[in-house]
């Protein structure tokens, strides 16, 4: 077994295009001991497979790890997949992030694009994800490739595929991408010119930016002062432009954290929720004062919210994704849009309330915006991990620098009333009950732990979780009626839901909580957030002890 690993591994190292990953792996070949044994044995236990939009892991040499042989196999199943659907003479527009290896991976994307006889443009440098999303639309192009690990940590890399109409992959393309990559013969047999793609200018930038007005109302007020942080990723020059051009005033950045490092030297994670996170930003606004602290993730598709709160410790508080999501839907139906509202399973029901309760359309997706992207008349979508779609019709994705500007118009309107987004949440609260939510997400190292946690909820379900009785319990793996199948199981209790998922992009499991306590008056606030909290403590508590985590 041993010799077939170290055959398997020298027949990879022979045909590895990347120094830094050859010297590695020879490395690990030859050392000889036990522990380089086990990284070898990991590296080839398999290979990296399509998961959310494409290939998300660690950096490495391998097939397991994110390498230039791993990226450029990608792209060539992508090409051959691209010329089986007609479309081999289109356009492939391909951006990266500033992590570790992401400009080579996006160099090696389009070297292949351009052998297989498509046309391949790349950006001008590292950019937010949305802008790649807008450029595929603008360009006309037939698929693009975003290089880049969002808010993994700083050794791990991706890479998203999206198609034509602007949208993530989803089934059945994602397989069959998946089977062209696995067709792909030995690396030499794949073209890689070293010219003959675009790399284009600041047109495209400049042409999305002109677009961010478009989310505003004309005429509203601009005056929220922001404290922003772009997490050491590459949002950082592309939301001071937005919003320049809107007429706020200039963000104050946190220095530490304003240019981009692959590195992420002051975050443990480089994820506005992770504990600690936001530390530096908030140290920052307790000097600046302002009215918000806006943070986006590394590759600014994600938008984080922080706002004044005497009762928070060191008196800021960070807004839950769902808590954001809402009062952004709240802002719309008061500007009066039209449309469907839509969010995902694992988000809160109270965006169906406001949809509702507004004559607006609404609809349920599976997790991901290549789901919430996909909505007929999609007006506004969003998703608890911090995700807002605001422009659907200049970008159908998540998009943290659109979303950033929205929610920094929400906050002027309301000054000007002499009121504050806590003063909203409040409204809704009154309006559709405390809709409190929470996540049980455990990260692991033995992916084991979660497909044994996932097994036995399916064998033996709970039926109380916080003293409150399950009246329905569902395995997404079979479908519904509304939804495609999806590995999952959705509890309804009395005045709660519980939904249970392995991550996409992450080594977790993740629950998601919601209950739902109702409320006669603002009086009755401090004693339904109190209640919200407990019953959310103790489903948190006897979902662990049921899915034996």
């Amino acid at each position: 077994m041993q010799q077939d690993l170290i055959a398997q591994a020298r027949t990879w190292l022979a045909e590895d295009p990347d120094p830094e990953t050859r010297d590695e792996l020879a490395g690990l070949i030859e050392s000889g001991s036990a522990g380089s044994a086990d990284e070898l044995a990991a590296r080839f236990a398999g290979t990296l497979q399509f998961g959310t939009a494409g290939l998300r892991g660690e950096l490495g040499a391998g097939p397991m790890r994110m390498n230039r042989s791993v990226v450029i196999r990608a792209a060539a199943g992508l090409a051959a997949y691209l010329k089986a659907q007609g479309q081999g003479g289109g356009l492939v527009v391909i951006g990266y992030d500033a992590r570790y290896k992401s400009a080579d991976f996006a160099r090696d994307t389009a070297a292949v694009m351009t052998g297989a006889g498509l046309r391949a443009a790349v950006l001008p440098r590292p950019l937010p994800t949305p802008v790649l999303a807008y450029a595929i639309r603008h360009l006309g192009a037939v698929a693009g490739v975003e290089v880049t690990a969002s808010h993994n940590p700083p050794r791990d890399n991706g890479y998203k595929v999206y198609l034509g109409d602007g949208s993530q992959i989803v089934p059945p393309a994602d397989g069959e991408i998946a089977a062209a990559i696995a067709a792909v013969g030995p690396l030499d047999g794949v073209a890689r010119p070293d010219e003959g793609w675009d790399v284009l200018g600041d047109e495209v930038l400049a042409a999305y930016l002109a677009r961010t007005d478009a989310v505003l109302a004309t005429g509203s007020p601009r005056t929220a002062r922001v404290v922003y942080t772009a997490m050491h990723g590459v949002g950082t020059s592309v939301l001071t432009a937005a919003f320049d051009r809107a007429g706020f005033p200039a963000p104050v950045l946190v220095a530490e954290q304003a240019d981009p490092d692959p590195a992420f030297p002051t975050v443990a994670f480089p994820n506005p929720e992770e504990p600690g996170a936001m530390d530096l930003a908030f140290a920052t606004a307790r000097r600046a004062d302002p009215d918000l602290v806006i943070a986006n993730d590394p590759d600014a598709d994600r938008c984080a919210v922080a706002v004044p709160d005497p009762a928070a410790d060191g008196g800021w508080r960070m807004l839950r994704g769902d808590e954001v999501g809402a009062l952004l839907a709240a802002h719309l139906v008061d500007r009066g849009v039209t449309g469907v509202f839509a969010e995902s399973i694992v988000s809160s029901s109270l965006l169906g309330r406001i949809a509702r309760k507004a004559g607006l359309g609404y609809e349920e997706t599976l997790t991901g915006f290549k789901w919430i992207a996909r909505v007929d008349g999609l007006r506004y979508g969003y998703e608890e991990a911090l995700g807002y779609c605001v422009d659907p019709d200049g970008v159908r994705d998540k998009d943290g620098i659109t979303a950033a500007l929205l929610v920094a118009e929400l906050a002027s309107v309301l000054k000007e009333r002499g009121r504050t987004l806590l003063d909203l949440l409040d409204d809704l609260a009154v309006a559709h009950g405390l809709h409190a939510t929470d996540q049980l997400s455990v990260r692991v190292k033995d992916l084991s732990v979660i497909s044994d946690a996932m097994r036995r909820l399916r064998e033996q379900p709970p039926t109380v979780l916080a003293g409150l009785a399950v009246t329905s319990a569902e395995d997404l793996a079979q479908g519904t009626a509304e939804l495609p199948p999806t590995d999952g199981l959705r509890y309804h209790l009395q005045g709660a839901r519980v939904i249970v998922r392995p991550s996409g992009t992450e080594p977790k499991l993740k629950c998601y909580l919601e209950v739902v306590v109702p409320v006669g008056s603002a009086d009755g606030l401090p004693a339904a957030r109190a209640k919200g909290a407990e019953l959310l403590d103790g489903i948190k508590r006897d979902l662990a002890a049921a899915a034996g985590i």
